[in-house]
Parts: structure tokens; sequence; C-alpha cells
């Protein structure tokens, strides 16, 4: 495994690191058992980072997140988030009554005095002009209920807004073969600020691993047949916004040029490693076996710089007119 400082935080993270939402909930059926198994898993390989979210399964990541730390010697580093518990979800909501509830319901979930770092979850656009939003988590930084916080994104805008207040330390913002814009300002933006970037979404919820086709289906529960316009939650946190069909023809280019050492998977979460301004992305993990070939791709080659041109040659061939201005 392989390590970097997140932004200004000190703490040394794995660059793959465990994205906790499959384990959570809409992602199919998960099991308790299977999932501890995997967090395990990532811990033998390296993992020293986790990112959950306080709706993930309503806290269930939360939780057994409690429990790994409780069965491991090992230092780890948990990232929840807040905001989406909100209903409606609107900027007006992240106030200081209901963002200091949700922090006590995290570390309540997480048993801690003091959550490592806590992100918004994706709040709308007026919230990162709203600042005294942030004043709240200036306050529950000095009171001791957070080491440190940070925002999830889904636009580029959002980040570039975030990381002008001074105390946002990392940015989560989507990023991989199939979202190229952050890399564009927001990176350069961020490594001037040290502010610690996550990639998440590195998979494109599953088109980026290979193992997808026309006739793959989904369980009712999993966001993958409920929202790909958008009809629950931004329609960006789907495949990335791709259309699937299309994001079929592009992964088959991928396999074509994905070096015979990798996988596919380990591909996409390697090409992501090249990008300096990253500190690490966050696969989703339902299973030991998802854990060993993810968290193996840290220890992968680095890509040469055909490679890299051919898969930003097929991101303009494919993907770029329907998503990169979006987001």
């Amino acid at each position: 495994m392989q390590y970097k400082q997140l932004g200004r935080t000190g703490f040394n993270v794995s660059t793959i690191s465990f994205g906790c939402w499959a384990i959570g909930g809409t992602w199919g059926t998960v099991n308790d058992k299977e999932s501890m198994a995997a967090l395990h898993t990532a811990i033998d390989m390296g993992v020293n980072f986790f990112d959950t979210a306080d709706v993930y399964g309503d806290g269930r990541s939360e939780r057994l997140l409690a429990q790994l730390r409780a069965e491991t010697s090992e230092t780890i580093y948990i990232a929840t988030k807040a905001g989406r518990r909100l209903n409606p979800h609107e900027a007006a909501g992240y106030n200081r009554k209901n963002l200091t509830a949700f922090v006590e319901r995290s570390l309540t979930n997480l048993k801690v005095d003091t959550i490592d770092l806590l992100q918004l979850h994706c709040p709308p656009t007026q919230a990162y002009y709203m600042p005294e939003v942030f004043a709240v988590l200036d306050d529950l930084v000095k009171a001791g209920k957070l080491r440190y916080y940070g925002v999830s994104v889904e636009k580029v805008e959002e980040a570039l807004k975030a990381i002008e207040f001074p105390n946002v330390q990392t940015v989560q913002i989507i990023f991989n073969m199939f979202r190229h814009r952050p890399s564009e300002l927001f990176f350069e933006q961020a490594l001037k600020r040290k502010v610690g970037i996550l990639a998440r979404v590195p998979l494109a919820s599953g088109l980026l691993t290979g193992k997808l086709t026309a006739s793959s289906t989904f369980e009712e529960d999993d966001h993958r047949r409920f929202n790909r316009h958008g009809e629950a939650f931004d329609r960006g946190e789907t495949f990335s916004g791709v259309d699937y069909d299309t994001g079929l023809q592009a992964v088959d280019a991928l396999k074509r040029i994905c070096p015979p050492d990798m996988t596919l998977i380990q591909f996409a979460l390697r090409w992501i490693q090249m990008h300096e301004a990253v500190t690490c992305s966050i696969p989703g993990v339902k299973r030991p076996s998802q854990a060993q070939e993810n968290f193996a791709a840290a220890d992968k080659p680095a890509l040469d710089d055909d490679t890299m041109t051919k898969v930003t040659q097929i991101y303009e061939e494919y993907i770029r007119d329907s998503v990169h201005h979006l987001w």
C-alpha cells in the first residue's frame, strides 16, 4: 500500500481507501458478516482510511466502522458526512441546530468523542455561499466534536467555492476515467491551498469494473436501478452521469488499452493515482474479494504517457460532450 498526507490534517492515508456506501445500503443485498470480513481484509492490506455517511443504511455503516475500530489495533481514520438527513434537503437546513444534532448522532454511531473528519454531504450550491455554515463547523472543532472538516461536492464550482473557506481541509469529488473536469482548474487550486482530495465514485458505479453488460440487472433497492435519471438524488451519482449504453462502449475501448498486468478495476484506480493532487480514491467494497482486487491497485506500476493519452482520447470520443460541463 502507498500513503499520502491528507491535506493539512497530518493524516497519512492509504492512496486507495474504503468507501462505505455499499455496506450501508442502496447497492442491493448486503450482509454485515461479509462487510466486516471486507473491512478486515482492507486493514490487512494496509488500508487505514474509511469514508462513510450518517445516511448510509441510516447509520449502519458508521456502526460497522465502530465495530471495526474495536476489533483492530491498527490506527485508522474515519470520515463521515452530514446533511443528507434533511428533508427537504435545502441550504437553510445546514444550520447550527441540525448540524450539531447530526454530529452528535454520528458520534454515538461511531462510539467516539471526536470525529476525525466531518464532510458536508453534497449540500445545495447555495450553502457554499453561506459563511455561517462554516462558522458552525469551526465551533464544532473548537468544542472538540470534530478534528477537521471538509466537503463532498457535486460540482467543480462548489469545490472551488468551498476551498475559499480557510478551514476546509478536504474536498470529496467525483473523479474517474469518465469525469475529467476536476483536473483542469480545481486540482491546481487545491494543491496551492494544500487541500486533500478524495476521489469518489472512482469506478463509475461499477461501469469501470468491466463486469457490467447490456443485460445486467440491479436489485430494487440499488440506486443503479432507480436513479439513472436523477429520480432520487443527483444524476451524476449513478454511473457518473454517463448514459449506460454509451458507458459500455467506452469501457470496451478501455479494455483494449488496459495494461496486461492489471484488471480494468486496477487500471481505473491506478489512473486516478497518476494525478498528483488526489490524495486517495474511495472505491466501494462489499466483499473481501473486491477488497483484494481494489487495494492491490495501489502497488501497480505507474501508467506510461501513451496510455494516459489514450484514456483521454476515449473520454473525448465517448464521454465528454454529455458530462463535462454539467458537473
